[in-house]
């Protein structure tokens, strides 16, 4: 599979990098958090990355003022099993260098999406990057495995908590607060009963 890099003009699509945000105290308490034995861990809000001024300059200057949360991603990772995304941008701030598979919402046709449409990006330790709502995402892929991956996250507070939905239409994709997801069948999300909406392989990194 081709992993293209955030600098090439295949990324302009699905996101940017921002530039401009002091984010090494953000960096610097990840660093601390252990990461799990196997799987992945995902916290929606993390008091001690909210308190941090970069936290602030992003909500401010990334988000306009509205009010965020900001939170952790953190584990070990090498399939595409499921594609997510937002009515609004999701912003994370990187340590280690990560693959991020990457679709768009445009290429959702009645509710389902072949991953032959999916793309690998490369995203640099250190970066902070906005992926747009129509873009397509999920859990990163880890690069060293003797690091993992681990990334913070920002979305607008409120992202991810429980709902009480219908399950017509693009509601049937909906798995938490403003979270729409289209699971492979072949992973977990789709056992617990997720939406399938994936279809074709489902991408492993070798």
């Amino acid at each position: 599979m081709r992993v293209y890099k955030t600098e090439g003009p295949e990324f302009r699509a699905y996101g940017r990098i921002l530039e401009g945000f002091e984010v090494t105290s953000l960096l610097e308490i990840m660093e601390t958090i252990p990461l799990p034995q196997e799987g992945v861990c995902y916290v929606a809000s993390l008091p001690e990355l909210e308190a941090q001024a970069a936290a602030k300059q992003l909500e401010a200057r990334a988000y306009g003022e509205l009010p965020t949360e900001l939170g952790m991603c953190y584990g070990w990772n090498r399939a595409l099993n499921c594609l997510e995304y937002h009515r609004t941008s999701e912003i994370i701030v990187v340590l280690y260098e990560v693959i991020l598979f990457l679709a768009l919402e445009t290429e959702i046709e009645a509710g389902s999406l072949p991953t032959s449409k999916v793309r690998a990006f490369q995203i640099p330790a250190g970066a902070v990057v906005e992926l747009y709502a129509t873009t397509l995402h999920y859990t990163p892929c880890h690069v060293d495995g003797k690091t993992g991956f681990k990334i913070a996250v920002l979305l607008p507070r409120g992202t991810n908590l429980p709902l009480n939905s219908g399950k017509e239409g693009e509601d049937r994709m909906l798995t938490a607060c403003n979270k729409w997801l289209l699971a492979h069948p072949d992973s977990e999300e789709a056992g617990n009963g997720a939406y399938i909406g994936l279809t074709g392989e489902n991408l492993i990194l070798s």
